[in-house]
């Protein structure tokens, strides 16, 4: 492993059989010896522990940060008050997919911006230079992620308020004595928080939050368990459902939110922003759809495997997951658009496994997203 940042938790996540794999220059623990079927089923119907801390973190101060991030991004964060957050992307001049963010407005000239392994940093960097902003890349603050049913019912205990807080809401509280920025979001489509702390204060906040959650069926889960979360709520992860890592023949690396069905996140009427000509030219132009596939066997595709109608190969599985609460094998795939339709009847053809499979509609689970956004 080769990692250029640091988590305060590494030597937790060693004694739960993490070897630490790379993820964004962070050692992540990809895997614990524990079963991915029981973490996945506690995030499901109670709660889990994560280190997001992966996610680089990029504050933005000064009075142009609202202006840059408007440039930079597809939202119209003048609409945020402190407070509240919302999800972004990011294009290129040629109105391709870079990167995506959670933007977080902390005060009238301040905020964060939350995002993966794409180019956000390099991106909000570039745009600083001339501007009367400050871009602070922070490495110290960790990001610990308490998602599931249980979660608010657990952190009420501790955080007063925290039940009435809103989705894609963030608060400045402590927890058990520490200072923390509370967000509730998180990548799993449950009600879930996460947890942004310094990181002197991560191990004792991950600590108690383990030994407390025992009494409610709250244990710690490793990172691969969002793959199998994101399959079910239809979840992007950069750049494992683009062209980065699934090139296209005769075609140069990039795809478009509309292919991708993150045209929702350009806000209403914004019409100005990095690669909005672009964006705005090539829709209705989609040379895939991403879309759901369910397969017969339960058995767990693998990403790559081609789906084929006949003789015709009409896509190919980015992440999939079989779920022993559903008893259900699917997956997220790359589609030619003719058949992003549900129901559409078609055969997976793996290394591992062939099966007789169907189109679905995206997200499988909870496709009203009523329990993100729960408001008890």
């Amino acid at each position: 492993m080769t990692s250029w940042r640091t988590t305060a938790l590494a030597d937790r996540h060693r004694a739960l059989g993490s070897t630490l794999g790379d993820w964004n220059g962070l050692g992540t623990p990809w895997t614990y010896s524990t079963n991915l079927a029981d973490e996945h089923e506690a995030i499901r119907t109670k709660a889990g522990l994560m280190d997001v801390s992966g996610l680089k973190k990029v504050h933005l101060v000064g009075p142009h940060a609202e202006a840059l991030i408007n440039q930079a991004t597809t939202r119209n964060v003048s609409k945020l008050y402190p407070g509240k957050s919302v999800y972004a992307c990011m294009l290129n001049e040629g109105g391709k997919f870079i990167d995506d963010c959670v933007i977080y407005r902390i005060s009238p000239n301040a905020f964060m911006v939350v995002h993966g392994a794409g180019q956000g940093h390099d991106i909000l960097t570039r745009g600083a230079v001339g501007r009367n902003v400050a871009v602070l890349f922070d490495d110290d603050l960790h990001d610990l992620s308490l998602q599931g049913p249980l979660a608010v019912s657990y952190l009420e205990k501790h955080v007063p308020g925290v039940r009435k807080l809103p989705y894609f809401h963030h608060m400045q509280t402590t927890l058990f004595g520490a200072p923390i920025m509370l967000s509730r979001t998180g990548y799993t489509g449950e009600r879930g928080y996460e947890i942004f702390c310094k990181g002197t204060d991560a191990p004792k906040i991950w600590d108690s939050i383990v030994a407390e959650g025992k009494n409610m069926d709250i244990i710690p889960c490793s990172f691969t368990t969002l793959d199998w979360l994101r399959v079910e709520s239809s979840l992007m992860f950069y750049p494992y459902d683009n062209s980065d890592m699934y090139p296209m023949d005769g075609e140069p690396i990039g795809d478009t939110l509309w292919e991708l069905g993150l045209d929702f996140t350009v806000s209403p009427g914004k019409t100005e922003f990095r690669g909005a000509t672009e964006h705005f030219r090539l829709q209705g132009k989609e040379r895939f759809k991403i879309f759901g596939v369910e397969m017969q066997k339960f058995e767990a595709a693998q990403a790559g495997d081609g789906l084929w109608d006949g003789d015709k190969k009409v896509g190919f599985v980015t992440c999939a997951m079989v779920s022993r609460l559903t008893n259900r094998s699917m997956a997220i795939a790359r589609m030619d658009p003719a058949y992003a339709v549900p129901g559409r009847a078609l055969e997976l053809r793996g290394a591992a496994m062939t099966s007789a499979a169907t189109t679905a509609s995206l997200p499988f689970d909870d496709p009203q997203k009523t329990k993100r956004t729960a408001k008890d």
